[in-house]
């Protein structure tokens, strides 16, 4: 059983992720500027981190076609700038699941507009791995770890992605010990964070708890630890009230 004691933080951090996660499977076009006019008003409500989107293949991620636009005008917001926002304050993230969505961002990043944070992600199961990626897990961690030495001489953070915790929708269970490895091992090349995410909302609040807290007595810096739920069974308040408990403060 984890040793971690139960306990509340005395305050959370919010990383919105409306634009990239809560859009990515719309049908219909939303246009850039309703999308701009979004991430404005975040940030001029108190958010300070947020998903943008994604740099992936366009031809498999349509709503995600106007990355860069998306980013320039963020950049150039004259709504931010009038209301006084300090860039240095706030921290824009990209999805870059390959090393070549890995290369754009560096590259946006160089001509003055880019991200400040990016994401790539495994999965502890390794069907469900190579169907979200397309490659084999030892291939990726490869590709991961030179990413992230490419993207830190460009300056720009890596978080990296733990999925399947809870269960593969391909595999079924998985087991939690190898969620733990799998996120030592992301800091272990150099990922500044790591996002432990339920994409498919299929985690129950008992197995969230005893995670979470097997996490803060294998990690127990809760500066590296974001929680990622969805509320596709319901249970999504819920488990973030169960890692809340564990000691989780940065949520999603």
């Amino acid at each position: 059983m984890p040793k971690h004691e139960l306990t509340f933080p005395k305050k959370v951090r919010i990383n919105d992720i409306t634009i990239r996660d809560g859009f990515q499977h719309e049908e219909i076009w939303i246009p850039t500027e309703a999308k701009l006019y979004y991430l404005e008003e975040l940030i001029l409500c108190g958010i300070r981190d947020l998903e943008v989107t994604n740099f992936g293949n366009p031809r498999l991620m349509p709503q995600f076609k106007d990355a860069d636009e998306l980013f320039k005008q963020l950049r150039d917001s004259r709504k931010l700038s009038r209301a006084g926002v300090n860039w240095n304050d706030v921290t824009l993230t990209a999805i870059t699941i390959r090393e070549k969505a890995v290369d754009r961002a560096i590259q946006t990043k160089k001509d003055g507009y880019g991200p400040d944070r990016i994401l790539m992600m495994v999965s502890t199961d390794e069907e469900h791995h190579f169907a979200n990626s397309g490659t084999t897990l030892p291939d990726y961690w490869e590709e991961a770890k030179r990413s992230i030495e490419k993207a830190s001489a460009a300056g720009i953070k890596m978080c990296g992605t733990v999925s399947t915790i809870w269960g593969s929708p391909i595999s079924g269970p998985t087991p939690l010990e190898e969620a733990v490895e799998f996120t030592k091992r992301w800091l272990d090349i150099g990922a500044a964070d790591i996002e432990h995410a339920d994409h498919d909302g299929s985690a129950p609040p008992d197995q969230v708890y005893r995670y979470f807290s097997m996490i803060m007595d294998a990690i127990p810096d809760p500066s590296l630890h974001v929680a990622h739920f969805h509320v596709t069974r319901g249970w999504g308040t819920a488990n973030c009230l169960a890692a809340l408990q564990a000691g989780i403060d940065i949520f999603e």
